[in-house]
């Protein structure tokens, strides 16, 4: 049922409003109190929503003013009018993450997404139990897939985003050797000349054999041997266990905590080692549409991936 006609939203609002109040008091004075206005301009809206719905609404008994049938037939009906339009107009308000049931799509880097899911999985273990999580390889183009709604996240590192596309950068990380325990670059200090001569295995989606670790070797006139490209860092770094390649893997920067992109490095049982040349740091992040940045349920998506792939100034999921 129309509670008016009026073609003005915000007119029909207003009204709405105040009819909910003139049926809850049954008195104009106190309708106007409770909306925080004049006695005099609740009498005029009160003229015009009888004009408007053509009935008295409410009516003279002795001292005081009671409500005529159609008035109570239209009471529960203005009071969840004015529900639904103060959920509809109020900012967006927090969300009890234990109350969530949704499935988020993110999109991530092998290496990423292994560091990322274990903490996710804690995290909505401890605070959400009804979120579950897909994440996907890096095969889509991040601004349009974040745009249409098919991830909701994308976290790596972030290049090439559309200009409305919100980007957070999460953590630091250099490049360090990854190499099999016993590896004959363990023994001895590590210089340039050691590193380039060693055999490698370099990561790429895109098949490409060259890299940063490249251009900082050619300023010192050497040139290291990529044996195999593969497109997986955990593929890598397996196959750096098993061999003498050499596999270049994220790891925090000097005096930051230990990052959890480096746990499965530590777990295939890899020696870490520094490698002596000016490297670009690399940046691991997240991006989103602007459509979810006041979305609850997506800030805790986003809080959980802070805390996860963060420093620990933000709690880390422990």
């Amino acid at each position: 049922m129309m509670l008016v006609s009026s073609p003005d939203p915000v007119l029909d609002a207003n009204l709405a409003v105040a009819l909910d109040a003139l049926l809850a008091e049954h008195s104009v004075t106190r309708a106007a109190a409770r909306l925080h206005t004049s006695p005099a301009a609740m009498s005029r809206t009160l003229a015009r929503l009888r004009r408007t719905l053509q009935d008295p609404l409410l009516v003279r008994a002795g001292q005081t003013m009671v409500p005529t049938p159609r008035a109570q037939a239209l009471r529960e009906e203005a009071a969840a009018v004015v529900q639904r339009l103060g959920v509809l107009l109020s900012p967006g308000t927090g969300v009890d993450p234990a109350t969530l049931r949704t499935t988020f799509t993110l999109q991530a880097a092998d290496l990423v997404g292994a560091a990322l899911a274990p903490g996710l999985l804690r995290l909505a273990e401890r605070e959400a139990p009804g979120v579950s999580f897909r994440l996907l390889a890096e095969e889509l183009e991040a601004g349009p897939a974040l745009r249409d709604g098919r991830i909701d996240l994308e976290v790596g590192s972030i290049d090439h985003v559309d200009p409305e596309t919100r980007v957070e950068e999460l953590v630091g990380l250099r490049m360090v050797a990854a190499v099999r325990p016993g590896h004959p670059l363990t023994e001895g200090p590590l210089t340039a000349a050691r590193l380039a001569a060693a055999p490698h295995v370099a990561v790429s989606r895109r098949g490409r054999f060259t890299g940063p670790l490249d251009t900082a070797l050619a300023e010192q006139d050497l040139r290291r041997r990529v044996g195999v490209v593969l497109p997986s860092h955990l593929a890598a770094m397996a196959l750096a266990a098993r061999s003498d390649v050499v596999c270049l893997v994220p790891a925090a920067l000097p005096g930051a905590a230990p990052s959890p992109l480096t746990d499965d490095a530590l777990a295939l049982g890899l020696r870490l080692l520094d490698i002596p040349l000016a490297l670009p740091p690399v940046t691991i992040g997240m991006a989103w549409h602007p459509r979810h940045a006041a979305d609850r349920a997506h800030h805790w998506l986003r809080d959980a991936v802070r805390r996860t792939l963060g420093p620990p100034g933000n709690p880390a999921a422990t």
